[in-house]
């Protein structure tokens, strides 16, 4: 079942978010990683918010640990984000 997940990064900045994009090898508009289906960014007034849609929870725990930890860590993010999950009922792509 498709999970959205809602990160906050307390402190972050869009500009590390930025770098967070580059070292993973993505571009802004282009394709994601293989299970992630949708993904924005947003500033917040305390950092920043990312919200993706993945296939499965599992995917994205495995992309978390793999990539997202380590990468913001070396950017330096100051803290793992507050991550919040929903079960997606339906979802729409760009045809």
């Amino acid at each position: 079942m498709a999970v959205a997940v809602v990160m906050d990064f307390e402190g972050a900045t869009l500009d590390q978010y930025d770098q967070v994009i580059e070292k993973m090898g993505f571009k802004a508009t282009g394709p994601g990683a293989p299970g992630g289906l949708f993904h924005w960014v947003t500033r917040t007034d305390s950092g920043i918010r990312v919200t993706d849609v993945w296939a499965t929870r599992e995917q994205f725990e495995a992309f978390a640990a793999d990539k997202i930890g380590p990468i913001t860590a070396a950017v330096g993010i100051p803290a793992p984000p507050t991550a919040t999950y929903h079960d997606v009922h339906n979802y729409l792509t760009k045809g």
